[in-house]
């Protein structure tokens, strides 16, 4: 029996299979498709527990990166097709978001930082109104609704005046209404 012929244990699913020889030595899962995702994300563990990739997406070099990447490929979200590969990172599962308080004051940082505890349908309607998938314009678009919102509720408190000096620009009526 040569190396090439044993065979080795699988770490997730713990069955016998035959490592691929060009691989042998550090093949440690085997083909199916639960074991390929398990040792997707054991490679992707080890390498988030570097040190130097702890802020990789986090710092602001690469906010500037994913920034001028979307600007280079503008509506590459509106883009249909299961073989898109022109993503800029993996496809998250959606979680569920449970009830949160409102953020009463909008901080000047990172759009995630802003909308953290607003569902991605929120997102997707501001970008769809603005026409824009870039954090900038998003968080530009979310902090005048958000001001408009604030001056309608609180008419008197409008910039020290009465709600009726201020203007907003809206569409006309439709006709026939």
């Amino acid at each position: 029996m040569t190396r090439t012929n044993r065979r080795r244990k699988c770490k997730y699913c713990r069955n016998f299979f035959t490592p691929d020889p060009r691989n042998y030595h550090k093949q440690k899962y085997c083909g199916q498709p639960t074991c390929r995702k398990a040792s997707k994300a054991a490679a992707q563990a080890r390498w988030l527990a570097k040190e130097e990739n702890q802020d990789y997406f986090r710092n602001p070099e690469n906010v500037l990166r994913v920034q001028q990447w979307r600007r280079a490929n503008p509506g590459y979200w509106r883009r249909q097709g299961k073989n898109n590969q022109d993503t800029l990172q993996d496809h998250l599962n959606v979680k569920s978001t449970q009830k949160q308080d409102i953020i009463t004051q909008l901080p000047y940082n990172a759009l995630q930082d802003i909308l953290k505890a607003q569902l991605p349908v929120f997102v997707g309607l501001i970008a769809k109104l603005t026409g824009s998938a870039l954090q900038d314009d998003i968080v530009k678009a979310t902090r005048h609704l958000q001001q408009l919102g604030t001056d309608i509720l609180n008419p008197f408190n409008l910039h020290g005046g009465d709600y009726a000096k201020t203007t907003y620009p809206s569409r006309p009526d439709p006709p026939g209404s």
